[in-house]
């Protein structure tokens, strides 16, 4: 199966994933909040909702990367360089700013599933940085001389939301605990903007000294 990357490639993207599923932000904030208002079955569907969010925006993302690989590697090169340089911008901000997390418990009329899996939908496609960290996230991991990059970054796309799962649900399953134990230590969350901020300074760095070579 060619479009399937390496294991080394697969490891290392598993890892980022993983860290960047369990970093607070505007998604995971949306969840727990729901789930916290309006019950589990409310927040697991502001979760698919963001989930579908996501499968489009690596749809849009991946046909992009594709027709720019066809049509100009170096340009694809350039891609990959500024995606460097944004992997450190973020790092940067996760140490310097920090995990945006602040889940309200708002009493209020019930929301119904389907408005709740819209919310989560909105929330992913109306965020410009995630489409911004797709394309500079993505290309990483592939080559612009590899005939099956299409191929492995739907892949990589598609591995993203099956790992993000597992991450997401417990957090649903036990909104309450855990958003008072995110309230209670934030030197936890500290500990995961330094992960994020370390992983991703790794990734920029490997590229533009893998380029540099």
């Amino acid at each position: 199966m060619s479009f399937i990357p390496d294991i080394t490639t697969l490891i290392q993207f598993a890892i980022a994933t993983v860290i960047l599923a369990i970093t607070p932000g505007p998604d995971m904030t949306l969840f727990v909040s729901r789930t916290l208002s309006q019950g589990r079955a409310t927040g697991f569907a502001s979760m698919a909702g963001a989930l579908c969010g996501t499968l489009i925006h690596t749809t849009l993302v991946v046909v992009g990367i594709s027709a720019l690989i066809v049509a100009s590697p170096m340009a694809f090169f350039a891609l990959k360089i500024f995606g460097a340089g944004y992997l450190v911008f973020l790092a940067w901000q996760a140490i310097a700013k920090g995990s945006a997390f602040s889940p309200e418990k708002k009493t209020g009329p019930k929301i119904s599933l389907l408005r709740s899996w819209a919310a989560g939908l909105g929330v992913n496609l109306l965020n410009p940085k995630i489409i911004l960290f797709f394309m500079t996230f993505l290309p990483q991991f592939v080559s612009a001389h590899d005939p099956n990059a299409p191929g492995k970054l739907f892949f990589l796309g598609s591995m993203f939301i099956v790992l993000s799962i597992p991450v997401t649900v417990p957090m649903v399953l036990a909104a309450e605990k855990f958003s008072a134990a995110m309230k209670a230590s934030p030197r936890v969350t500290r500990v995961v903007d330094y992960l994020f901020a370390g992983v991703f300074s790794a990734f920029a760095l490997k590229i533009l000294t893998a380029q540099a070579k």
